[in-house]
């Protein structure tokens, strides 16, 4: 569990690891802005694997499988969740499948939980297809390569 706290809440630090060095020799977006190649990423996955899904203003897409009720949170509120993440091959990289909820300030999180989590409310479900940016950036990090989009089911079981 603490693993994946860990790697969870660790994004800031590798984001800023991506320096212009690196930018220049695999094609790392440190900008904060996901690019349009990001975008059509997405797009092209979403449709090869017939998925509906929403773009969010914010560059990345969702699917509320559920939108719970009550209380949708902010990235002031502390979040337990239940979660899956996976590469766009289905590989996945993390879960807490058959272990307690995992519970953490949403502003510790990566970007794109920041930005997904709080379409659902307590109770509800999502589906996020995050690009690089929005996720864990252009380096490779604990088993992520580096540029990876990412697909993560997150399950908001409670808001404080």
């Amino acid at each position: 569990m603490y693993k994946k706290l860990f790697f969870i809440v660790a994004l800031p630090f590798i984001m800023t690891a991506c320096n212009k060095s690196s930018s220049t020799t695999n094609n790392c977006n440190n900008t904060g802005v996901v690019s349009a190649a990001e975008i059509a990423a997405i797009q092209k996955y979403l449709t090869a694997n017939s998925i509906t899904a929403t773009q969010d203003p914010g560059g990345f897409f969702y699917q509320i499988v559920a939108p719970g009720a009550g209380v949708s949170p902010t990235v002031a509120n502390t979040v337990s969740v239940n979660y899956k993440g996976k590469f766009t091959n289905g590989t996945v990289f993390d879960s807490n499948d058959g272990k307690p909820v995992v519970t953490f300030q949403l502003s510790g999180v990566i970007k794109g939980w920041q930005l997904g989590v709080p379409l659902i409310k307590k109770g509800g479900t999502i589906n996020l297809y995050l690009p690089p940016t929005l996720a864990y950036g252009c380096n490779d990090y604990n088993g992520i390569p580096g540029n990876s989009t990412l697909i993560f089911t997150v399950q908001l079981v409670d808001v404080q």
